[in-house]
């Protein structure tokens, strides 16, 4: 458990070449609506937000959206009692808020009712 997983520096790699390739990078922004396309059904046009430090309120236009803030966690009772119980693997932090902006975009949610069931193994509180 205590060897490095590979490519955990990813993420300043992908950031730093993000920072190249735009005009501007918006952080601590959070996004509370997706905006529909007038012209074509079912198209996400674009969003708005506001940065959470400041209270700006930003409207972004897009020709295409990616959703990628996670999925649902903590949602059920974890299987480990006692010191266990706050040791999960998977982050605390991911609330469902990208169900909530793709339902009340129009999404269909398909594919729900699936549950990552992991193996268990002694002294281990990860996959």
């Amino acid at each position: 458990w205590q060897i490095m997983i590979h490519g955990e520096s990813y993420k300043p790699i992908v950031a730093e070449a993000a920072k190249k390739s735009a005009d501007k990078v918006f952080n601590r922004i959070c996004v509370t609506h997706l905006l529909m396309d007038e012209a074509k059904e079912n198209r996400v046009a674009g969003a708005v937000g506001f940065n959470v430090r400041t209270g700006n309120y930003h409207v972004f236009k897009s020709k295409a959206v990616v959703v990628a803030a996670g999925g649902a966690s903590m949602i059920f009772k974890p299987r480990s009692v006692g010191e266990g119980a706050g040791r999960v693997w998977y982050a605390p932090w991911s609330s469902g808020s990208a169900y909530g902006l793709l339902i009340d975009a129009g999404a269909k949610m398909t594919q729900m009712e699936n549950r990552i069931v992991l193996a268990r193994f002694k002294d281990g509180y990860g996959p």
